[in-house]
């Protein structure tokens, strides 16, 4: 996203509409597509682009499921709507790009069709500037390439290569087969450094195990 569309932190929004979802990352600078078509979905969405257009993505907790009004992890991210569509069967295909993570403060009382939360942004201020610590890319690339023939994902090893650390950390964390509870751990790593440590441990165990590809996002 261009810095132009990144707001300020004293212009993160007050109150955010939330998509809990199971099993799905978003993270800062991240693109996440979305498939939405469930009647309290389509509300939320319909909203949001009368406004920022900001959507919160935060997981239900291990064993709660997307049904009903699941008890939520405390931690998510927030993305704005840059791509957005209408197909003719009554769906939104939309693309979040990750702005930055948030705390559930609280959760509003319920008026709409779909939940909203009070976030607290302050831990997460650094979002906002990027981060460019050090990773250890190489011993990352290393284990990308059977965790890459373990799991039959088809990559153009050259692009791999060129593609910058927070970028490769980001994209790899978000698209890659890993529990809910992983994923979460991903997610709340207090920087790039730490999530690239957690990520390339969690690619060298999988790559020697087993583990099923994630399905697309859709609600």
């Amino acid at each position: 996203m261009s810095a132009r569309f990144v707001p300020a932190f004293a212009d993160l929004p007050a109150s955010l509409p939330i998509f809990p979802l199971t099993g799905v990352l978003l993270l800062p600078r991240g693109r996440l597509p979305l498939n939405i078509f469930e009647k309290r979905y389509l509300a939320m969405t319909e909203d949001a682009l009368k406004a920022e257009r900001f959507i919160g993505m935060v997981q239900p907790q291990a064993d709660e499921g997307d049904a009903g009004e699941p008890a939520l992890y405390r931690t998510g991210c927030a993305g704005r709507m840059t791509e957005f569509a209408e197909t003719e069967d009554g769906r939104y295909l939309v693309t979040l790009t990750g702005i930055a993570r948030f705390d559930i403060a609280r959760e509003l009382p319920r008026d709409r069709l779909y939940r909203r939360v009070l976030p607290d942004w302050r831990p997460y201020r650094g979002d906002l500037e990027g981060d460019s610590a050090p990773i250890e890319r190489e011993r990352l690339l290393a284990a990308l390439k059977p965790f890459f023939r373990r799991h039959n994902i088809a990559a153009e090893w050259a692009a791999v290569e060129a593609t910058p650390d927070d970028r490769l950390v980001t994209s790899i964390a978000m698209a890659a087969p890993f529990a809910p509870n992983e994923k979460q751990a991903l997610l709340e790593a207090r920087g790039l450094a730490e999530r690239a440590r957690l990520l390339t441990t969690l690619v060298e165990m999988a790559a020697h195990g087993g583990g099923e590809g994630a399905a697309p996002a859709r609600h």
